[in-house]
């Protein structure tokens, strides 16, 4: 298995509080793979901790061989790393279709002036513009293009921070959370598209998920399972379905309601 991401004794304390502790695993080109555990266990901080949100304690990070490990950001997103937030942040006066158009990079010459006189300007713009389309149509809002993105639902906010999320070409795509909040039917649609993105293109994907039952059902490859801050198991949907390791971590916290830190 060719590893796009290697995340190796990864820990990350707030004082006196552990919040990841030592964890390890890795995606593989092409993979589908669901990062789960009760609210409070790590999930999203080791997200922060692997794009460069957040300072690591101790451990390395490895994007596509390269080490991650002090980059900033936006040095990890040019290695072909992109990932979204649990809350979308959309530019509500914006239309979809322009919210798709912000994020490609390398839109501009250094020079404001020289941008407005090259020739393949034009014919960039409308690549872009090509490109965005195909990515709608991609996940089946084609018709939501001319929309204002503060005129959407949770579920269709979600649909466009994937597709403007994709505008980079990532070849590893980090997705925390992006059905929290949204109705069973578009939800279900939404993991859909995602299954068919890598069947499609090949990139691999990432997601945080809480609802252990939702995911099991959603034709992931793999599940990584934490629990207090701590990888509890690895395996196939079938695997951490019969687990009971798996199923006494949510059951004690069936009735915590606490907030991922």
């Amino acid at each position: 298995m060719t590893s796009l991401l290697s995340v190796q004794n990864l820990r990350k304390e707030f004082g006196g509080l552990v919040a990841v502790n030592n964890v390890s695993f890795e995606i593989g080109k092409g993979e589908f793979v669901g990062l789960i555990g009760p609210n409070g266990c790590g999930k999203s901080t080791t997200f922060n901790c692997i794009s460069g949100l957040l300072e690591k304690t101790s451990g390395t990070v490895e994007v596509f061989g390269v080490d991650a490990s002090e980059m900033r950001p936006d040095q990890i997103q040019k290695l072909g790393m992109t990932r979204t937030f649990q809350h979308t942040q959309l530019w509500k006066q914006m239309t979809v279709i322009e919210n798709l158009l912000v994020p490609p990079r390398k839109q501009f010459a250094p020079n404001p002036l020289m941008t407005l006189l090259r020739g393949r300007t034009r014919i960039e713009e409308k690549e872009r513009l090509e490109k965005a389309f195909a990515v709608l149509e991609q996940l089946e809002v084609p018709h939501m293009a001319h929309n204002l993105a503060g005129e959407l639902s949770g579920g269709q906010s979600k649909l466009v921070d994937i597709g403007r999320s994709m505008m980079g070409d990532p070849q590893l795509l980090l997705l925390d959370e992006p059905v929290a909040g949204v109705a069973g039917p578009l939800a279900m649609k939404i993991f859909n598209n995602l299954r068919s993105l890598v069947d499609a293109t090949g990139i691999s994907i990432l997601v945080i998920e809480h609802n252990m039952d939702f995911i099991l059902r959603q034709g992931v490859d793999r599940i990584i399972v934490m629990n207090e801050g701590n990888v509890l198991m690895e395996g196939t949907p079938d695997e951490v379905r019969s687990n009971r390791a798996v199923i006494e971590a949510y059951l004690g916290a069936a009735g915590d309601g606490g907030e991922e830190e």
